[in-house]
This record gives C-alpha cells, sequence and structure tokens, in this order.
C-alpha cells in the first residue's frame, strides 16, 4: 500500500507542533500524577520525647491491674499484650535490637525491661504508652483507704503519671521502626 504525502504548509507545520506539544505536556502530566499518587505516605515525624522523671521505675502490667483490672483484662486480649509472642524466634534473641525496642517495654531503659526478672514488661504494655509507673503506684497507695477519690486526689494520680507526647505514642512503633505496619494499625 502506498502512502499519498502532501507537501506540508507554515500551517501545517504549525499545527502539527502544536499537537505534539499537547501531546508531551498530557503524557508529561500523566506521568507524574500516577507517580505521586503510588508514593507511599511519608513517615510521621516523631517529636523528641521527655526522658522519664529522675527516680521512676517501670513497675509492670500486672502491678496496674490491682488498680485497674477491667483495663488489664481488656489489654491481655489485644495484639500489643501479645507483640513479644507473636515476634518470629530470631528477632527475640536481641541480635537486632531496633525489634526489641518496641515489642519488649522499656527495653534498654535502665529502670527498665532486666530480661528473667522482669517478665512483666515483655510485649506493649500500659508503661509502654504511660511511661514508668513507680510514682504513679506510690501516690495511688496513699489513696488506697478511700472509697472515693477528692478532686485534689484525682489530679495528684493524674500528674503523677509520666507525660508521653500523644503523637508518639503509637507513631514512634508503628511508622518510625522501618517494617510494614501490622494492618490491625491501619484500622485504628
Amino acid at each position: 500500500m502506498r502512502m499519498l504525502r502532501r507537501p506540508l504548509g507554515k500551517g501545517s507545520v504549525a499545527m502539527t507542533a502544536a499537537a505534539l506539544s499537547l501531546a508531551i505536556v498530557a503524557l508529561l502530566s500523566l506521568f507524574f500524577a500516577n507517580n505521586t499518587q503510588a508514593q507511599p505516605p511519608a513517615p510521621a515525624q516523631v517529636a523528641e520525647e521527655p526522658a522519664p522523671p529522675e527516680g521512676q521505675t517501670y513497675t509492670g502490667s500486672k502491678r496496674c491491674s490491682s488498680c485497674h483490672f477491667e483495663a488489664f483484662m481488656s489489654w491481655k486480649k489485644t495484639n500489643h499484650a501479645k507483640a513479644f509472642d507473636n515476634m518470629p524466634a530470631k528477632y527475640k534473641k536481641g541480635a537486632d535490637t531496633s525489634c526489641l525496642t518496641c515489642h519488649i517495654t522499656a527495653y534498654g531503659h535502665p529502670a527498665g525491661y532486666k530480661g528473667a526478672s522482669t517478665p512483666d514488661l515483655l510485649g506493649v504494655t500500659c508503661e509502654a504508652c504511660h511511661g514508668p509507673g513507680s510514682k504513679h503506684e506510690e501516690v495511688a497507695k496513699a489513696f488506697a483507704d478511700a472509697k472515693k477519690l477528692s478532686p485534689e486526689q484525682e489530679k495528684a494520680a493524674r500528674d503523677s503519671i509520666w507525660k508521653v507526647m500523644p503523637g508518639n505514642v503509637c507513631s514512634r512503633c508503628h511508622i518510625s521502626q522501618g517494617h510494614k505496619a501490622h494492618p490491625a494499625y491501619d484500622k485504628q
């Protein structure tokens, strides 16, 4: 089959150049639009956490349960309670401490996890989010005989809890540690 060619005039060249320019712009727009949508969101920046107050220690989830039994029983059914147990065995041995800092409460903290002597810190326990509980426990014991706490006592109990920055509580482990987030995290 033989193609017929027409000589190009000035108008034809201008039209062809305009059409090609539009096609290139359209293709580039599609390319960049698809690429920006395919990129995963940038990880949230984790703000610097204040250090726990001097002298506070981690007490373990069983000690929390003596006053907060319903919350403790609810927590025991969660993936947080099983965070250490559900880790692959090869990561439990401590070769990669970046895993253990999220799967063991207070791992690496001087007042925290000490191995077999502190089994109540395995997993993501109460103190992983609320901070070391020794001061809170001390204040709460002073009110043990009270049937109902006064507003001042309630404030003292609340103030004895380490002030963790809310945005950091979840993101310091779920977003910043370099492995794919657990599917349950996306649902929360």
